[in-house]
């Protein structure tokens, strides 16, 4: 029987086992703050949850910063005030960002029989109701109704010192990764996994080409990993110099500046003879630089996307012919346009693919546990500069990987 007191904790510090709190510090967001993230999140004392049926109560040691609590610090493109209590919890006024961490389980709720207090584990964000008749009956719990992603559309996430999560959303910590490895492996990890593995005739095999954009960040870094691992070419796209020479040390076969070619963004006039044949020349430049790296007239089997409208012309254009484009993500707008002829004609493949079942939660598990790769990370902050690492993303600023919040760094 779990004991709770009235004690507040300081951040930093783990009250005795067996021991809950009250009452927590977070960091929440309010619809009255939406706005620039350094001033949209704000510390408080809130009610710490307490586990359900099915759930478990985690302490937090480290949590992930990911472009989602930008979105919701901004109130745009979905006021997650407004959504909250949509998704088995209690209406607040208050929401509490974070979809992924690692931390040391304290309560654990009726029905939970694959983890007990005192366990170290890992949790990412994909959250449905397991008695949805789509889930029960063996479907993708992606597709469910029912599907959220916990910290950003429901409450309780990880950037406080307690979260609840459903029990399926946990692992045990992987041994070979610190705290702040783990808290930053799933968010970005998982979706790449899947999307380099789960869709039946474009998985990734031996040889293959993989573009990826964005090579230097959380997603791109993992990416690289990942294709490197399956004994693919992975082929980098950048913005600098330095990001590129980072992207090699990961075990990229090469990358490009994007600064280099002048064909970005959506098909505006595109109908233009004029207009097209400069976009073609640029993009045809970008299409043989590929194949420079790879030393041979392969264009790339597969294409990780998320910029969304600033690439996805370019990306279906290089694509090689039966090969596919999967995006998990619109950073640069998610209104997009493309011709279709380079679809349709060559047979390519534009898929749709977001975060991950707990099924898929299991394989890459084994694959991280197998290979020892480990999620590279810019910047492990501190917990009072959360909102910071936020501005960051949110400003554009150069960040290699990941960054993480470091929530009880002693341990």
């Amino acid at each position: 029987m779990i004991k709770i007191t009235d004690k507040i904790y300081d951040v930093g510090t783990l009250p005795e086992p067996g021991t809950l709190p009250k009452q927590m510090h977070a960091w929440t967001i309010r619809e009255e703050r939406f706005g620039e993230p350094i001033t949209s999140f704000k510390e408080e004392i809130v009610n710490v949850p307490r586990a359900r049926h099915g759930e478990v109560v985690i302490a937090n040691i480290s949590a992930g910063v990911n472009y989602n609590g930008v979105w919701a610090a901004l109130g745009k493109p979905k006021n997650v005030i407004a959504g909250n209590g949509s998704y088995d919890d209690d209406k607040e006024d208050f929401h509490i960002c974070g979809s992924e961490c690692a931390g040391i389980v304290y309560e654990v709720g009726e029905g939970v029989t694959n983890l007990k207090a005192g366990d170290y584990v890992i949790a990412g964000g994909a959250q449905f109701d397991e008695n949805c008749e789509l889930v029960k009956s063996g479907g993708d719990p992606v597709c469910s109704p029912t599907y959220r992603v916990w910290g950003y559309e429901s409450n309780w996430g990880a950037f406080a010192q307690f979260s609840r999560v459903k029990a399926y959303q946990c692992m045990k910590k992987p041994e070979h990764l610190s705290w702040n490895e783990a808290a930053v492996l799933m968010a970005t990890g998982m979706p790449v996994y899947k999307m380099l593995t789960h869709w039946k005739g474009n998985q990734i095999k031996k040889g293959d080409v993989v573009l990826i954009f964005g090579g230097s960040g959380g997603l791109g870094s993992m990416a690289i990993q990942l294709a490197k691992y399956f004994e693919a070419i992975p082929v980098a796209v950048v913005s600098t110099e330095e990001k590129g020479a980072y992207c090699m040390e990961l075990g990229a076969k090469g990358y490009l500046n994007r600064k280099n070619y002048n064909h970005w963004g959506r098909l505006h006039n595109y109908l233009d003879p004029k207009v097209e044949k400069k976009w073609l020349i640029s993009a045809m430049k970008f299409k043989k630089d590929i194949w420079r790296i790879v030393g041979a007239k392969h264009s790339p089997d597969i294409v990780v996307e998320h910029p969304g409208a600033d690439t996805i012309p370019t990306s279906l254009f290089v694509c090689e012919a039966g090969g596919m484009v999967v995006t998990c993500g619109a950073t640069s707008s998610y209104r997009a346009d493309f011709d279709l002829r380079y679809l349709w004609l060559y047979q390519k493949r534009l898929q749709g693919s977001h975060s991950s079942s707990p099924e898929q939660y299991d394989e890459f598990y084994d694959v991280i546990v197998k290979s020892g790769i480990k999620p590279h990370i810019d910047k492990i902050m501190p917990w009072d500069k959360l909102p910071e690492a936020h501005q960051m993303l949110h400003e554009g600023k150069t960040v290699l990987g990941k960054l993480a919040i470091s929530i009880v760094p002693q341990i």
